[in-house]
Parts: C-alpha cells; sequence; structure tokens
C-alpha cells in the first residue's frame, strides 16, 4: 500500500520522524493501529449503547438529575 501525504502533514511526520527513534514508516503503522483499535472499540460501545437504548435501559433528564443531586448532597 502507498499513502500520500499532503505536504503540511508530510513536514509533521518528518518532524516527529526526527524526533523519534523509529522511523516513519514504522512510527504511521502504529499510528493506524492505535486508531483502528480505538474506532473498533468505539463502534463496539455505540453498539452496545445503543441496544441498551432499544431495550428502554436508560434514565430520563430528570432521574439524572435526581441521581447527582442526590450525591453532591452527602
Amino acid at each position: 500500500m502507498e499513502v500520500h501525504f499532503s505536504p503540511e502533514l508530510q513536514a509533521k511526520v518528518d518532524r516527529v520522524d526526527a524526533e523519534n527513534r523509529r522511523n516513519a514508516d514504522e512510527y504511521v503503522q502504529q499510528l493506524v493501529e492505535h486508531y483502528l483499535d480505538h474506532d473498533a472499540w468505539f463502534r463496539q460501545k455505540v453498539t452496545a449503547s445503543m441496544d441498551k437504548l432499544d431495550r428502554g435501559e436508560f434514565l430520563s433528564h430528570e432521574e439524572v438529575g435526581a441521581r447527582l443531586q442526590k450525591m453532591f448532597q452527602r
């Protein structure tokens, strides 16, 4: 795979490359891997939350307010 960056983004990658002990290819691969891992985690959390909403497992605005008020009155 070949990826092309804008000159501005390439300059940022080059700057980080100069500051790190790894070369730019390794750095970009690590960034993409972390991004994809986070994206998968985020999508799973959103799906799980949407499933809870579909099942009616949520608090109303008033219920959240009451819980917060009770929590801070202690």
